[in-house]
This record gives C-alpha cells, structure tokens and sequence, in this order.
C-alpha cells in the first residue's frame, strides 16, 4: 500500500470514528476548513494540555495569557505583515489552478531527492553490511549529480526569494519544465504576490469602519501585552509567556488534510532573554522541544531538526522540528530567534518605551525572543497519522481477522477506558454502570453494551481506548473484571478497587511531565 493510498484510509478513518469532519458538509463544505468531533475533541484538547502543562507547571518563568484575536490593525503593520506577509502565486492558463511558486519548486526537488533515495536503497541492497552510505554519495557519480542538481535549484529558489525577484522565480520553474499536475501543460502566468490576511471592518456605519484583521499569528497578541505581563507578574528576564489560540490564514493552496487550514490553531511561547544571550537560548530551547515530542515515543527516528537557509526578516537563526508525515517530513513546529524586532516595532509605531530594566547590572534593554511555535492541528495529524495501524490477527481456528486500531499515547487517548457487560442481562449492565459511574470523576470513560464483545472491542480500538474493561458473571461473585489491553489485546483479572491505580499509571499526563521534568 502507497504512503498516498495509507492517508486517504487516514481521512476516511477520521470522518468514521468521529475525529474530524468537513465543516458545513451538509452544504458541500468549505474549502480547507474542518471540524473537530467527539474524538477529535478530546484528544486535541489532551494535546494541549500536554503542552501547556509542560510549557507552564514545569518552568517557574512562564505564564500564560489569551489575547484577543481581533487587535488594533497598527500592530500588523508594526510587525510587517501589511507589507510583507505575501505568497508568491503563478497561475497555469489552461487548468486556471493557482499554485505557490515556491512549493512547485520544492515539490521538483523533492522529487529528484526521491531519486537520490531510491539509489541509496538500492545499492544499500546490493552490498549488504558492507554498504557505506557517506562514501556512496560522495563518490557515485548518479548520486552526486542528483545531489547537485536539487543544491543547484534550492540555491537558485532561496536567492530569487531572499529578493523577491518573481521574474527568476518563474524563470526557474521554467527552466526545470515544472508542469501543471492538472493540465499537464507549461503554460504559466507571472509570478505576483498575495497577502495572507484575512480582512473586515469594525464599526456600525459604512463611514465609521475601522478595517482590522483577523490575526495570521498569536505571537503578537504576546508582544503587544509583555509589559502587562512583565510588571504585573513582577516578572524578571529571563522569562516567557504562552498562548494557545485561533489564527487565520487565507491560504491560496490549502491542502492535505489538516496540514495546512484557513482556520488554524497555534500553541507559541515567547521567551524573552538578554540581548547576547539569546542564541545560547535558541540551543536550549531547540533540545527541550524535541525532547517533549520524542517523549510521546512515537518513534525518534520520525523527527528531524530542519535549518533555515533563508531568514525571516525578524530572526538570526531558526529551525524546524520536522516529522515523518505519511506525505514526507513536514514542519511540526518552529524554533526562531527573532532578536528585538518585535519589541522595537511595537516601541516605534506605538510611542510607548518597551523596555526592561535590570536591577543587577543597573542597565536598560529591549530583550531579545526565542519563539516556539507549535501548529496544534499539524501535532494532532502527527499523532493520528503515527497511530493509524491495520492488523492481520489469527484467529483460535485458524482463520484470519482484520482490525484497524489507533495506537495513540493512552495520556492523550480521547477515551482512557471502555466499561462493557459481558452480555446485556444477569444484572451485568447495572454492575458495569456503577462501576463506570465511580470512575468516571477521574477518566474519560465510555459504556457501552451493544453487538458482541468483539465488535465492541474493535469499536474502541478503532478511536485509540487504551483499557477495556469486561464485567462478567464472576464480577458479581468476586468483584473482578477483565482489563483488556488495547495494543497487545492481552487481559488481566483484577479487583475493581485496583482500576483507578491501574488505569492512572498509564493514562495520566504525570508520567510524560516526569520524563521532561
């Protein structure tokens, strides 16, 4: 099965078991827009806790705050995205598809990495053990081609980029004989910009209306509130402040799944530091993210740090935490050093001093920021994707049976536990109830009663439910149940007094902290 063919499974998978829905489907839909359903919920919301837990309860030095989405449209300007924050789009005349240029590019040279992998493979094959990976690309001359042909096309795309030289841009789309995906065809437009923002007005007459945006980020909604934060928290450098919230994005090429949304949500944290220091920070802070995503243990292998060649106008370094999406390694999330930038451009458009002063060394400064931005949607899709497994199980006699399970951490399982009477009489589903009831202050917990305890097995399987817990005939004897576990589907016998501990040592948040604390 292709990595294309196992992501459709993937979305369709999410409709069915009530993770995420197109949104206003009974009308057709909206264009990369979605909704999150009764399991979607849950673990996006156990998603951010993860977060904001490790970010807030783990660091004496960061406090959170929610900012508004709607703001004083002078801030965008302040911060460059009136001016500067554009994609750069060329149409195809045939198929009239708009698309990024620079995804095109990115999309071509990818491909020729593709190649390059494939060659790799192979000869890793042919010479077994023996096979040095570092000495192959460097001497086979296909590899080394392949290697500089995409070097070649990414040193071009950055230049024409760190420009905004839209005539080379398209020149090496050109060049590379990048064709439509729809058409076919080469028939390109000029490369021209667009702004991203999404725009209304504010007031209650047509004469009065103040144009304002829906926020693109909500790092901004920090920056404008770090004095606020700084002198009523008595907050001393170093320290940082965190938001979860909505963010919009009038993307023109929206597209697989929830990677990329109109209608998006951001988990950032701002970290304010000495001028000097801050890159010492950028280190530490690139080490603690990677190490509260490799705690979930979906696999290290699965993450990579990314390096920016080109540069934000705000940063002097930044990277990207990428992972293994079905669809190739993506950004997960953003670690930049964005120096003074935004403090100074707020100082400037505003008239207000932004600034700390240092009672040790007796000296006033506008700090400098490390940011860790996080798309939450894009961590639930890591998640989701990672989880998704098609097993082949043989059965007592002999025969084969199929289930599809969710393998998500049991800390961020919508449901931690599935309560199901044996058979739906003898007294059992009022025992199972009651013992639902007594669990249910401390774990998200489901009964259920319908079909067989197999279907209801697959059931929770299928949304990720780390523990089923059978009550039978002997429950009303002994006061035991049957724990099933979800990924080994092994079961145990144990008191029903046991299950709040039991059920605790693998379900709770606890145990992730203590890894990162």
């Amino acid at each position: 099965m292709t990595s294309e063919d196992t992501f459709k499974k993937i979305i369709a998978h999410c409709k069915e078991y009530g993770f995420i829905f197109p949104s206003s489907e009974i009308y057709d839909g909206l264009g990369a827009v979605y909704d999150y359903g009764q399991a979607g919920v849950e673990l996006k919301n156990n998603i951010k806790k993860y977060w904001w837990d490790a970010m807030i309860l783990l660091h004496d030095n960061i406090v959170g705050i929610d900012s508004a989405i709607f703001m004083h449209p002078t801030v965008w300007k302040a911060s460059g995205h009136v001016d500067a924050f554009n994609d750069p789009l060329i149409d195809n005349k045939d198929s009239k598809k708009r698309y990024r240029a620079d995804v095109l590019l990115e999309e071509h040279i990818r491909k020729i990495e593709d190649k390059l992998s494939k060659e790799v493979g192979k000869a890793a094959k042919r010479f077994g053990d023996a096979f040095d990976e570092k000495k192959f690309l460097d001497t086979n001359q296909r590899a080394l081609e392949y290697r500089q042909q995409a070097g070649h096309i990414r040193d071009r795309m950055n230049d024409a980029l760190q420009r905004d030289d839209f005539d080379a841009l398209r020149q090496l789309i050109i060049d590379c004989e990048i064709a439509c995906p729809v058409s076919g065809t080469r028939n390109w437009t000029e490369v021209r910009q667009f702004n991203l923002m999404f725009a209304t007005e504010m007031g209650s007459t047509a004469d009065g209306a103040l144009k304002v945006y829906l926020r693109p980020e909500t790092a901004q909604g920090i920056f404008v509130n770090y004095l606020n934060v700084q002198k009523t928290g008595r907050m001393k450098i170093p320290f940082g402040i965190a938001q979860i919230g909505k963010a919009f994005r009038n993307e023109i090429v929206a597209r697989q799944f929830i990677f990329r949304m109109r209608e998006f949500e951001q988990m950032e944290m701002q970290f304010f530091v000495p001028p000097g220091t801050e890159l010492q920070w950028y280190e530490k802070w690139k080490e603690k993210r990677m190490n509260w995503h490799k705690a979930l243990q979906l696999g290290d292998e699965k993450y990579r740090f990314h390096q920016h060649e080109k540069l934000a106008h705000y940063a002097n370094a930044a990277s990207d935490i990428e992972f293994a999406f079905p669809f190739g390694f993506k950004e997960l999330e953003g670690i930049h050093s964005r120096t003074d930038f935004d403090l100074s451009q707020h100082q400037k458009y505003s008239g207000k001093k932004i600034r700390y002063f240092d009672p040790e060394h007796n000296e006033s400064y506008t700090p400098f920021v490390i940011e860790t931005s996080i798309g939450l949607d894009r961590m639930f899709l890591s998640i989701i994707s990672n989880a998704y497994t098609e097993e082949t199980l043989t059965k007592e006699d002999g025969s084969a049976d199929e289930r599809v399970v969710m393998r998500i951490p049991p800390a961020l399982a919508p449901v931690k536990l599935a309560v199901l009477p044996l058979v739906k009489k003898d007294g059992l589903p009022e025992k199972a109830v009651e013992i639902k009831n007594r669990l249910k202050f401390e774990f998200n917990c489901q009964y259920d009663e319908k079909d067989s305890i197999g279907k209801r097995y697959r059931r929770q399987d299928a949304i990720g439910t780390p523990y089923c817990i059978t009550v039978d005939h002997q429950t009303l004897d002994n006061d035991t149940v049957t724990v099933r576990h979800r990924d080994t589907m092994k079961q145990e016998r144990v008191k029903t007094g046991q299950l709040p501990e039991i059920i605790a040592g693998k379900v709770s948040l606890k145990s992730l902290l203590e890894k990162l604390g």
